[in-house]
Parts: C-alpha cells; structure tokens; sequence
C-alpha cells in the first residue's frame, strides 16, 4: 500500500450505522446529507457506512459527498452477490470510484441462515469480484478481519483490514499478521461522558448483542478475557479494552494507543445514551474533531 493510500484514508474517520439512507423517510435523509456535509467540512478521513449498508445505500452517500473516502462497514457477502456489488460500482463516475472503498464481510452464523465455510465463500466473493465485467480490485476493497486467516487474506486480495470491536493489542497482532504494507483500519466505539459509570451502562447497551455472536467472543477469549467477561453487558475490564469512555481528550489518547499499536486509520463509532449508535450525533463528532485537528 502507497503512502498515497493511507493519507486518502486519513488518520481518523468516522463509522456509523445511521448512514443509510435507505432507512430514513425523507426528513431523515435530508438530515442525512446535512450531516454528511457537514463531516466533510470537518475534514474526516473516511466516512464508514456501518451495520451492512446496501450497495444503494453506499451508492447514495458517495453520490452526496464531493471529496471524502467513503467505505462500506461492512457490507455483507450473503446479502448482495458479487455481480450485483460490481455493476452498482461500475455506474459510479470515475471520481467517485476513486473515492470509495468497497469493506466486505463474511457476517455471523445466527444473523445469516445459509452462513457455511465463511472463508471459502468470502474466498470466491473475491474471485467473483476479481472476474466481473468491471472489476472490483483489491485496491478497491478491505476486508473484516479479526483471526489470522482472514487477516492473511485481507492482506493478499484486499488493501487490508478493518477489524471491528477489537482492542489496541489485537491492532498489534494484526499488524503483525498483515505485515507492513497491508492497510490496518480498526473501528474504536466511543462514549463522550465524564461518569464512568454511565459510560459504561452506554457502552454495554451497544456491546450486549455483540456478546452473542461467537466471532467476536472467540475473538476476545483469544486475547485473553475469559466468559465471565461476558457476563451483564461486559465487565469493567472488557469495556475499558473495547471502548474510549470520557472527554475528547480520552478519546484522543486512546486513539493513539490503536495507532501506535500499527493501525493506519482509526474508525470513530460515537455511542450516546439517548440514540446508542442510530442518531447522528453531530455535537459529538464536531467536538472530536477539535481535538484530532493536527491529524484532520
């Protein structure tokens, strides 16, 4: 990956599940494009599409934006075939191909009834990819990674990975297992909120439903944290890996524990008590990006 690469990355973005536009009426998605502008006019790097966000819906934030690198956070492998994925780019103009980033994902077992050999079939999404009338390249795509086979394939067929809900030392041992070229993009969750403990209540309604999809458990037992982590919501301990809670000033040094630890790019997903990770949560991101303003 080029130098060139990273900086269209940027050092920090922002990931969130409320840019879909295609699950907003209409008032939410002229709100949408404000907020999107808005982003840009605050000099974020990339704007991550999460929660399995369509081609449509990736089509129409690329389509509203004018200069940002926009990605997928994951788009889903089982929902969208690799044809249809390919021809949705292939209508975009030539900037906007220039400008996004197609993230791929292979799901979870309990979201995904005909889930089977994730790798294998993340594998030929690839080479489907690959063989399109317009072909979608590895220098176009990222893939969700978070074991080695995965993290080894991100690097052979992607510009890398993004990894989601991982902490600063799974950022280590994924730089390691990507080697020094590949792309290292993790998602970091964040609460702007001085009281731990209520910190901590809004980060385990967002983790709660994470904590049943054996991916991201198996995940954390191999980093170490054992099932009683688990347990109500995620313990004190699993939280302060996972998330950056309190000021800007917290988030800020958090965030560079994930890129001293060997990410080139750091995905903010803002939590708040009152929306979790649905809103737009515009006051928060314009207080972040006071304080990356050096990096923005």
């Amino acid at each position: 990956m080029t130098s060139e690469t990273r900086e269209t990355f940027g050092r920090v973005g922002i990931w969130s599940t409320a840019l879909h536009p295609s699950r907003r009426d209409h008032a939410g998605r002229v709100a949408l494009v404000e907020a999107l502008a808005e982003l840009e006019e605050l000099n974020y790097g990339t704007l991550w599409i999460g929660g399995s966000p369509s081609p449509a819906d990736a089509a129409a934030v690329v389509a509203a934006t004018r200069t940002v690198t926009v990605a997928t956070g994951i788009l889903s492998i089982w929902d969208h075939s690799a044809e249809e994925v390919a021809a949705r780019i292939a209508a975009f103009d030539t900037s906007e191909r220039g400008r996004f980033v197609l993230g791929l994902g292979v799901s979870h077992g309990p979201m995904v009834p005909q889930y089977a050999k994730p790798y294998s079939a993340m594998v030929a999404y690839l080479d489907a990819l690959d063989d399109a009338a317009e072909p979608v390249g590895p220098e176009h795509r990222v893939l969700a990674a978070l074991g080695p086979k995965m993290l080894e394939l991100a690097a052979d067929r992607a510009l890398g990975a993004h990894p989601y809900l991982v902490t600063a030392e799974h950022t280590a041992e994924a730089r390691t297992a990507l080697g020094p070229d590949a792309l290292l993009a993790p998602e970091l969750s964040v609460v702007l909120d001085t009281d731990p403990d209520r910190a901590r209540t809004t980060a385990r309604s967002m983790l709660a439903m994470y904590l049943q999809l054996p991916n991201y458990t198996d995940n954390l037992l191999r980093l170490g944290f054992s099932e009683s982590d688990f347990d109500g919501g995620g313990s004190a301990r699993l939280l302060d890996a996972l998330f950056a809670l309190g000021d800007a000033e917290r988030v800020r040094a958090r965030t560079q524990e994930y890129l001293d630890a060997g990410a080139d790019h750091v995905a903010l997903q803002v939590l708040t008590a009152e929306e979790g990770g649905g809103g737009l949560p515009r006051a928060e991101w314009c207080e972040l990006s006071g304080v990356f303003a050096d990096v923005l």
